[in-house]
């Protein structure tokens, strides 16, 4: 059973050291045996984006034997050496202009040393024109850069810092086409995509295929890359768990599978999670824990962003493009960092589906929202969610309904907000929390029905703000709310349940019978 790659970006050492390595490199030659390409790829955090700027390293460097065992060795590649220009902005927070400009011009020296070739030049752009123009002697250049937008990214709550580092980054960029003549083949990797009039203003043949179909299992790991290369682990964990291998493969699914990147929704697995859930063997939030979406969540607060259509929410296909320091916009921001991916593409409206891609986001998230909203700490909106549900499934209903309140009673008095909206946000949170730790379905509507949870048995709540609880129950059985559950074979509990200042008030319930 070969040892798992976790935190090792560097292809040498995993093959080495022989560590599973799931081979990617019929995928990586389509890119190469171009003679000339100048690509950029976008994926979320912790996909193998520096795993890949480092075996294309070693590709163009001629490594041949390095990849003996893999799908590239037996192709008609012709493995000649280039000089690499192969810079990584991840490992530099840049706190000012200078810092970044700093980091720049030593990598570029460090390349050059590395070459035997000497800088005249102490600008960060003009030393990138003159190294590329120097190496170009040697043979044409390949030039690598990891984490392009990293600058920008670290400093994107201080827009003016933001937006100044952006504009230095669009100058070294912009070196790139107007070397064009030095160079063999360029890659730009990173997690935002802005928009071209951004940062990649300078360099327009810059071809984007972060979301074409040919490249959707690029990085991360597809269900049949699972079940071949993690054969052994799957043994192993199957038998700790005390269940037959498809039962486990079919909990890993529902758990990791499910980000997509294409209009042909080609799901894969998030390689950080799938490592260290057989690495551990215990199912764990390991990929959303890796990283905690504190701004994110924070812009989500600012603008008011409406919560009950984000799992399911309807873009255009130019809303990809449309990313911005100056007009951040919530949906596609969840998008390329991997909160939200592609569920679905229509091609005549050429518009896409987004949702969250499985249980482990949808739970994490879910619970980091409540927890912004309700300002009950994390760690414990996980326990009062199960408290909840035990409580309904004993039929401890004061339990229940205290627990419930205990989520309001936290929210700060003097928080300027619209009132109505935000408290059907935390119920909303709250509701889609239990439906998720049940594993059965939960619907959730503002507006129309308030909750419905299916577990062993149904429950329909309908809230009333500043209403009668009576009034609540009597809108269920007028607007025959339960009529879509007959047919289940449930027990249906109907609740009305008063909302008054600022939390929950009295309810009632009435059972209805199969």
């Amino acid at each position: 059973m070969k040892n798992l790659p976790i935190g090792i970006q560097t292809f040498r050492d995993i093959i080495q050291n022989d560590y599973l390595y799931v081979d990617k490199t019929e995928n990586i030659f389509d890119l190469v045996k171009n003679p000339k390409g100048v690509y950029f790829f976008s994926r979320p955090r912790r996909f193998g984006k520096s795993l890949l700027i480092s075996t294309l390293n070693e590709i163009f460097a001629g490594e041949k034997e390095l990849f003996k065992e893999l799908w590239i060795y037996r192709s008609d590649y012709s493995w000649k050496k280039y000089p690499v220009v192969r810079i990584d902005f991840s490992k530099k927070k840049a706190e000012n202009r200078e810092d970044l400009k700093g980091f720049i011009l030593n990598q570029l020296k460090n390349i050059a040393s590395k070459y035997s070739v000497s800088l005249e030049r102490d600008q960060y752009d003009e030393a990138f024109d003159e190294l590329l123009t120097k190496l170009s002697e040697i043979n044409k250049v390949v030039i690598l850069i990891d984490e392009y937008d990293k600058p920008i990214i670290d400093n994107i709550e201080n827009k003016e810092l933001a937006i100044e580092l952006r504009e230095i980054l669009k100058g070294f960029y912009t070196i790139i086409k107007a070397c064009d003549e030095y160079i063999r083949f360029v890659l730009l990797t990173g997690v935002s995509k802005f928009s071209k009039a951004g940062v990649f203003s300078g360099l327009n043949n810059l071809e984007d295929i972060s979301m074409d179909a040919r490249y959707s299992s690029f990085l991360g790991i597809t269900k049949e890359e699972i079940v071949d290369n993690f054969k052994d682990h799957i043994e192993q964990f199957a038998e700790s768990e005390g269940v037959s291998e498809p039962e486990l493969i079919k909990k890993i699914t529902y758990w990791y599978n499910g980000f997509c990147f294409s209009g042909t929704c080609e799901k894969i697995f998030n390689p950080f999670s799938a490592l260290l859930l057989f690495k551990k063997l215990v199912f764990g939030n390991y990929w959303f824990e890796s990283a905690t979406p504190s701004f994110l969540i924070k812009l989500i607060k600012e603008k008011e962003f409406d919560l009950t259509g984000l799992d399911g929410v309807n873009i255009s296909e130019s809303a990809f493009s449309s990313y911005e320091i100056e007009n951040l916009k919530i949906i596609p921001i969840l998008f390329q960092t991997g909160y939200l991916t592609i569920a679905g593409y229509n091609k005549d409206r050429m518009e896409y589906t987004l949702a969250y891609p499985n249980f482990e986001v949808k739970n994490s998230m879910t619970e980091c929202l409540t927890e912004a909203y309700s300002f009950v700490e994390r760690e414990l909106v996980h326990g009062y969610a199960w408290k909840l549900i035990d409580a309904l499934r004993d039929h401890e209903l004061e339990l229940f309904f205290d627990t419930l309140r205990i989520f309001f009673a936290n929210i700060p008095y003097d928080l300027q907000i619209k009132k109505e909206k935000y408290y059907q946000t935390v119920f909303y949170l709250i509701f889609s929390l239990i439906g998720l730790k049940v594993e059965a379905e939960i619907k959730t509507n503002i507006g129309r029905i308030d909750a419905v949870i299916i577990d062993k048995e149904v429950y329909i709540f309908e809230f009333k703000f500043n209403g009668d609880k009576d009034n609540a129950l009597r809108q269920i059985k007028e607007k025959k709310y339960f009529e879509k559950y007959q047919g289940i074979e449930k027990d249906i509990y109907l609740f009305g349940v008063e909302f008054v200042d600022r939390n929950v008030g009295e309810w009632t319930v009435e059972k209805m019978h199969v």
